[in-house]
Order: structure tokens, then sequence, then C-alpha cells
């Protein structure tokens, strides 16, 4: 007779915080106008009747081609000083490298970030899939700062946005 083993992870809570980008842009006609709205994060979340402790936190709304050195800064800063080992961030994909190669100085944390590449008030949206992929991978991974996209998980300092194809991939 085999035995099982049982696996179990224990997250005590996870830290989702919001910066903007596509995830959460509301478009308002046919010319593309839009704004970075209010994340439908926490709707997603209560939807999906996840079964662990969360907070949700915004830090920005902006596309992320307008995130300045100094904001990402303050990006850093947030998280280094929050208490939360489980940290996942909504991001813009334009950018969102540069902000994970950043965090990679901040020790004893699993930080995941995502996002997508349709707003996720669309219903065509990968939002919800990428959202799903960062909650598994934050709770899985060791300490250190991950991007996941596309339904895998990358490295920040070996992976690209292909534009032509609009997904994630490695370098």
């Amino acid at each position: 007779m085999s035995q099982r083993k049982s696996f179990r992870i224990h997250i005590m809570k996870i830290k989702f915080f919001t910066i903007g980008g596509t995830i959460d842009k509301v478009y308002f006609d046919k010319k593309n106008d839009y704004q970075v709205g209010n994340s439908l994060l926490l709707e997603i979340l209560k939807h999906v009747k996840v079964g662990f402790e969360y907070e949700c936190k915004s830090i920005l709304k902006k596309d992320s081609l307008d995130i300045t050195e100094k904001e990402r800064q303050k990006i850093f800063d947030i998280l280094a000083k929050d208490e939360c080992r489980h940290i996942v961030i909504t991001h813009g994909t334009d950018t969102m490298i540069q902000t994970a190669q950043r965090l990679q100085a901040i020790p004893d944390k699993v930080i995941v970030l995502t996002g997508s590449m349709e707003p996720a008030r669309f219903r065509s949206s990968d939002a919800e899939f990428n959202i799903g992929c960062a909650i598994a991978s934050v709770q899985l991974l060791p300490p250190g700062v991950y991007i996941t996209m596309n339904g895998r998980i990358f490295d920040p300092n070996k992976v690209r946005k292909n534009l032509d194809l609009n997904r994630f991939e490695d370098t």
C-alpha cells in the first residue's frame, strides 16, 4: 500500500498592492481614451471565494509607462517596511520588469508581480487567470521577486515582453 504525502501550505496572509496599468484601465470611447480606474482586484477575490486572509492596498493609479524612478522608490519603501512576507502586486506590463528588478533588494519576502494585456473589465481579459497564477506562486515560491504572466513564472532578470505576440517570455 502506498502512502500519500500530505502537502499543506499555511499562509497567514497575502497582501495585494495595486499600482495601475492595463489591468485597471477604463476606456471611454472608440479612440482608446482611457484612465486608470479603481482596481477590480477586491471584486475578483470575492467572486472566486479565495480561502485565505488578504488585504488590498492601492499605491498608485498610473499607466506603467508614466511611473517615475521616485515612484518606484516609493513602491520599494512601502513594500520593504510592510510586515507581510507574501505580496502580490498588480502592475502595468510595460515597465513591470523594471519595478521587479528594483524590488529585488528587499530580503525575506516573496513578491510576485502580475498584470494583464487587457483590462480586467473586459470579458476576454487575462486578468483573473494571471491573478490566480500569482496567488499560487506567492504561496509556493521561496523568498525573492518574480513575475507571473501567461501561466508562467519568470525571473525579472531573464524575461521580456514580446509585443508582437503580446506575452511575456524568457530572454
